[in-house]
């Protein structure tokens, strides 16, 4: 009779992610991981072929974890209220979550193309039907290069001239969309790409 396995994948996956936050990625090891799930380092070979592999697998959680923050958040009734509330969502997942946040942009442990899509399909929706489909995906490019600009630089401890942060975010924020909504009902030949 086989050996019962002693933890799941799910189960290493959420240690995983326990050591990632503690330790960070340059930290981030399978006996650490071995050690939070209860077992010993050569189990975790059987599961994940290798460091790398297992960072992968947390990316790929972290993205399905944002994506479904996003769904959550997309219940607004109006389209700037979603997408603030997506945008919120997406800055709490990163300061609760730092290093499996981090893991979302990694060039050498990325979420799969499929993830990432997942979890921006909400955003998408929401964007086609402030700026029409042609141009949600620039809208996307936009809103996300500012939400990560922003989100690093708070991690990082960035902005230190004072001054209220969740005032500069939100003024941000609304500052986008409402550029993103202009831009939408701007005449053919004046909007970007036309």
């Amino acid at each position: 009779m086989p050996a019962l396995p002693k933890t799941s994948d799910e189960a290493v996956i959420r240690a995983a992610r326990v050591v990632l936050e503690r330790d960070g990625a340059a930290g981030f090891s399978m006996q650490a991981v071995a050690t939070a799930v209860g077992v010993r380092a050569p189990s975790l070979y059987k599961r994940f072929p290798d460091r790398d592999a297992l960072l992968q697998t947390v990316a790929e959680d972290a993205a399905r974890d944002l994506g479904a923050r996003m769904v959550v958040a997309d219940r607004a009734a109006s389209t700037p209220a979603a997408l603030t509330a997506m945008a919120r969502a997406y800055r709490a997942f990163a300061h609760q979550a730092p290093h499996a946040y981090g893991l979302l942009f990694s060039a050498s442990t990325p979420p799969s193309v499929e993830a990432r899509a997942a979890a921006a399909a909400p955003v998408l929706q929401r964007l086609a039907s402030l700026v029409g489909a042609r141009q949600k995906l620039r809208a996307a490019r936009l809103v996300t290069a500012w939400l990560h600009g922003f989100v690093s630089m708070e991690l990082a401890g960035a902005f230190r001239l004072g001054g209220d942060v969740d005032g500069a975010f939100d003024y941000g924020l609304a500052t986008l969309i409402a550029a993103a909504a202009a831009t939408s009902r701007a005449p053919a030949g004046r909007r970007a790409g036309s």
